[in-house]
């Protein structure tokens, strides 16, 4: 049980494994065959086995419970009270209690009138509103000072940001038996039975399958805790993972960036480099930023130039030295010699360290054994050879080598592996970074101009008056110590916050590019929670729908900074765009499930093996999808991303999401009604994604509509 959804930059927490209809329907032919297993997924790893007999005598009081139950309300509702009793049973463990207790309870708690199981869903969903709520209000509490840019952390901070206020709710469930409500009255489902069953159901069928999923999962408190502590420890290596940039020297002792940039990796270094091409000589600046990830990717970066501005680095050679900062053009290196002993694989110790946490959750989760599983069937709820081929329906497109080659020709050379990044179809493309930074700390000089401005963005974006000012007053805008993430709320008192980096001189414009996409989310983390019919059903499907709100909103930032002017002509520049960052995300994410897969057969791995299986990975990925277009093999720069590190699988999202995003942007500009259908979209709530789709557009969630607009584009733009 996921005892509330801790959201953060679109990621959503979803509930876990789900006991299928397979495992009910093994133990009834159990039962009626007189055929006895012995259950093992109701006994932990570890602990002492049953005696012989043991259960045989539980099965025989589940017989028992069911023929009681059956002749109280009904042979009407036979197969119902079997469904709840066997879900109950695959759960129980020894120290439930035993056959008397276990016979007792499920005939005393069954709801057997329609009455009765109304009044116990009521209360589920009252209780565990408040429950989510309250706990996320006490973790965002906790996680205050790691989170935001408050000042230097502590020690003590790293200990608090581990703290899972939660981490004991699952097994304090099933200790006072409240879970066994749930398991007996409301049923569990299987990815399969969602995705063939499930357009039927009512609003009320789909809000009782998510509380029984809350329960699908019996995962020790001690697991929990490992996981939080681990997911703690790779998010604040992450947030403090900064290049200063100024002091970047070349092999002329040049310095290439102005004073004070200070980039976080990945986010920032690839923004850099994005924001260089409307730069006639950023160019030189690129290809540094390139090699300094490759050194990244490959822990061949000095770990003495890891947020130090105390030192100067020349990456292509890897000398650094104590830097001179009287001179803000060159430098040059003096007798200061520093050691650029590299970075100890700590990059891959912390994938390791996540990997090792989600192990230990792989014996709770028999139906879905491993972090794939869960990830795909329980969490993103699209199977991995669906995700797989949409992926690779963008991938292997003929529009990738065409749009390759429109890019080549735009630049005048041919393309480099950092082009994978290429932002020029974008209008910013005309602007230079430091005019958008002037124009954003202009307007933007602390949050608090952020914060009272956010109606006039909303209504700029497409929403009246009246919900702009509805979603301004539930959203709080906060000082990022990260690059930035929304964090949601879980009952309907709560206020939403929007992270963002704000420096002391202001926010700049990768901080006000970002605060728009978060906004995004957090529109949606508004409407998906307080407007919904159930809360329960609170939410959207996953991250990849929440991600393709985001989009939508990140797309217009030119816009609502007054300096976007949209044509026919920049419309097809969007496309293209869409395409290009698509495609690119794409490959992270092929990169992304392809180390999980490899840790799993290599469970013993050490950091430095999973460095070069790693890389490994990444070349292969790139030579299969990405050397057909840019003509360059054995590139490992898709491995630079640091959800690879700190989110778990999170990356598959992105390019999902953006297919979404796509569609849902088609079908909202075609609406005409801005607000009215985002709000009519995020209030479908937590359906299965193509289900959600469906409903939100009148379409299954395809690359098509993205593939076929490029083609029109890219004709156009010839």
């Amino acid at each position: 049980m996921r005892p509330f959804a801790f959201r953060r930059s679109g990621r959503s927490s979803v509930p876990a494994f789900e006991v299928g209809w397979g495992l009910c329907a093994f133990w009834m032919a159990c039962l009626m065959a007189g055929v006895v297993e012995v259950f093992a997924a109701a006994v932990p790893p570890g602990s002492e086995a049953p005696e012989e007999g043991k259960e045989v005598v539980m099965s025989e009081a589940a017989s028992r419970a069911i023929e009681a139950l059956v002749q109280r309300h009904g042979e009407s509702q036979r197969s119902v009270i079997e469904r709840g009793v066997h879900q109950v049973l695959t759960f129980w463990r020894q120290e439930d209690g035993g056959a008397d207790v276990l016979e007792a309870f499920v005939v005393r708690n069954y709801a057997g009138s329609p009455a009765v199981r109304d009044a116990l869903f009521e209360r589920f969903e009252f209780a565990l509103e408040q429950l989510d709520g309250h706990l996320l209000e006490i973790s965002r509490a906790f996680r205050r000072q790691s989170d935001l840019d408050l000042g230097p952390l502590l020690p003590l901070d790293e200990m608090m940001a581990g703290y899972d206020p939660g981490a004991h709710v699952s097994d304090d469930f099933f200790a006072n038996k409240i879970a066994f409500v749930a398991l007996l009255n409301f049923p569990l489902t299987t990815l399969e039975v969602r995705l063939e069953e499930g357009p039927a159901w009512d609003r009320r069928t789909w809000a009782e399958v998510r509380l029984a999923q809350r329960f699908s999962r019996r995962v020790p408190a001690e697991v929990a805790q490992a996981a939080g502590r681990a997911e703690a420890a790779t998010e604040q290596y992450i947030a403090g993972y900064n290049i200063w940039m100024h002091h970047l020297v070349d092999q002329e002792g040049r310095r290439l960036f102005r004073p004070g940039l200070r980039l976080i990796s990945h986010w920032n270094l690839r923004d850099e480099l994005k924001a260089a091409y409307s730069d006639p000589d950023g160019l030189e600046r690129q290809r540094m930023i390139q090699v300094v990830m490759d050194r990244i990717v490959r822990q061949t970066i000095p770990r003495v130039v890891i947020d130090n501005p105390f030192v100067d680095w020349n990456p292509y050679t890897n000398e650094v030295w104590a830097s001179d900062v009287r001179d803000h053009d060159r430098a040059e290196p003096d007798s200061l010699a520093i050691s650029g002993e590299r970075e100890p694989d700590t990059r891959y110790a912390m994938i390791l360290e996540r990997f090792h946490a989600a192990r230990l959750e792989d014996p709770y989760s028999p139906l879905n054994p491993t972090l794939l599983d869960r990830k795909f069937n329980e969490e993103r709820e699209i199977p991995e050879t669906r995700v797989v081929e949409l992926l690779e329906a963008v991938l292997t497109s003929p529009q990738a080598v065409e749009v390759a080659r429109l890019i080549r020709d735009r630049l005048g050379r041919p393309l480099e592996p950092f082009d994978v990044w290429y932002s020029g179809f974008r209008p910013r493309g005309t602007h230079t970074e430091e005019a958008l930074d002037r124009l954003v700390k202009a307007r933007y000089p602390g949050r608090e101009a952020f914060q009272a401005d956010l109606p006039n963005l909303l209504v700029a974006i497409g929403f009246s008056s009246d919900q702009a000012a509805y979603l301004a007053e539930n959203i709080v805008v906060d000082p990022s110590r990260g690059a930035g993430h929304a964090m949601g709320a879980a009952w309907r008192g709560d206020r939403v916050h929007l992270r963002t980096r704000i420096g002391p001189d202001g926010m700049n414009y990768k901080g006000f590019n970002v605060a728009v996409h978060e906004l995004g989310h957090n529109v949606e983390q508004v409407y998906s929670l307080k407007k919904v019919d159930h809360v329960l059903l609170s939410g959207v499907p996953n991250s990849a729908c929440t991600e393709a709100i985001a989009f939508l909103f990140q797309a217009r930032d030119l816009e609502l900074l007054g300096l976007a002017r949209p044509d026919m002509r920049a419309r097809a520049f969007e496309v293209l765009d869409d395409f290009w960052q698509t495609y690119e995300i794409a490959g992270v994410a092929m990169v992304d499930i392809g180390v999980w897969r490899w840790m799993y057969a290599h469970p013993d791995a050490t950091p430095g093996e999973l460095r070069e299986a790693t890389i490994g990975i990444a070349k292969e990925v790139w030579n299969r999808y990405y050397a057909p277009a840019f003509h360059i093999e054995d590139v490992a720069l898709l491995a630079i991303y640091s959800h690879i590190v700190d989110a778990m699988l999170y990356t598959p999202d992105y390019p999902i999401g953006h297919l979404i995003a796509f569609q849902l942007r088609e079908h909202i500009e075609k609406s005409g009604h801005v607000g009215e259908e985002v709000e009519r979209i995020a209030r479908i709530g937590r359906l299965t994604p193509d289900l959600w789709m469906i409903e939100a557009t009148g379409q299954p969630i395809s690359a098509q509509p993205l593939l076929e607009a490029t083609s029109r584009a890219v004709a156009e733009l010839r």
